[in-house]
């Protein structure tokens, strides 16, 4: 967990832009746990440097510019960072892009079901898992950003939906609200029985978020040649151990597990932002947001997400 200390704030002059910069107020924050991993190890990306400013996805507005592609009041995604503004620069590797303007859609929404959460529900999916009618899914984190999408995805495409969430409170949730099947609530002691009674069929597909004993009794209920959508590790990006799961029920069920990263799919991202608000205009789509308000709660805002003090998309409004 962050402790006080590893992150500080700290405050300098805004910048002017230079020719073929633009500078940009940022509005809100993605909080994700792949943050928590940035902090230490090269992955996709390479290691956040100890006094560089922590990387953040964030939603920006063009204040002004020099830059040709950005003119003032665009509103622009892209690395921003954890701080107030930032420089758009020419030769640009932070991925920014404007945010086209979507009658009755929400600034908020660009982070979380139209953002890299939705798109990465869409992708592990569509791509990966390929939901059949009458197939179970079961989604671990179900109550979070990209796990509550999923498993309304496999509801979209007919599938029996299991999720797994930390508390009575998401489970009611994504029950009540979101339409899955059932929920377990893995902080029960007989969350166990409760998961084989919740898949009397077995699993077809596992949109794993969270590693570790959550994913290994998960796939002891897989049946033969199933799919595991291998999204993100949780339980583990605060551990020394991570407390991987054994290879040896993957072998005995034949099970095909693939991870993924949202990159891999850059170049269709409208095609699954096009889908996923058709689905959203019609109803089969619900989100929910947990806001943590000012910059200096950024630090607080990433140990919810270890904690479970979310439900849905966390977002840090400046």
């Amino acid at each position: 967990m962050l402790a006080p200390g590893d992150l500080q704030l700290t405050e300098a002059a805004v910048p002017s832009p230079g020719d073929g910069q633009a500078l940009a107020r940022v509005k809100y924050l993605s909080i994700d746990p792949t943050m928590r991993v940035w902090m230490v190890v090269d992955t996709y990306l390479p290691v956040v440097a100890i006094g560089e400013v922590m990387r953040c996805v964030g939603f920006a507005e063009v204040v002004e510019s020099r830059h040709k592609d950005f003119k003032k009041g665009d509103k622009v995604m892209g690395l921003t960072g954890l701080q107030d503004y930032t420089l758009i620069d020419g030769s640009e590797k932070r991925g920014f892009h404007k945010v086209p303007p979507v009658p009755f859609v929400s600034d908020t929404a660009f982070l979380g079901v139209f953002g890299g959460n939705g798109l990465t529900a869409y992708f592990g999916m569509m791509e990966i898992a390929k939901p059949q009618k009458g197939e179970t899914l079961v989604v671990s984190a179900a109550a979070g950003a990209t796990g509550s999408i999923a498993g309304q995805i496999g509801k979209i495409h007919g599938c029996r939906v299991v999720g797994i969430a930390g508390s009575d409170e998401k489970c009611k949730w994504i029950t009540e609200e979101l339409g899955f099947d059932a929920a377990i609530n893995y902080k029960h002691p007989d969350w166990k029985e409760k998961l084989a009674a919740a898949t009397p069929k077995g699993i077809d597909i596992n949109y794993e978020n969270v590693g570790g004993e959550i994913m290994q009794e998960v796939l002891k209920r897989m049946n033969l040649f199933g799919r595991v959508v291998l999204c993100g590790l949780i339980s583990g990006y605060t551990k020394e151990d991570p407390g991987l799961v054994s290879l040896g029920l993957i072998l005995v069920k034949r099970l095909k597990v693939q991870g993924f990263i949202i990159l891999d799919f850059a170049s269709r991202f409208m095609e699954a932002a096009t889908q996923l608000g058709k689905w959203k205009m019609f109803g089969k789509l619900k989100d929910r947001e947990t806001i943590v308000e000012g910059l200096e709660k950024a630090p607080d805002a990433i140990n919810m997400l270890f904690t479970g003090a979310n439900i849905g998309k966390l977002i840090v409004k400046i």
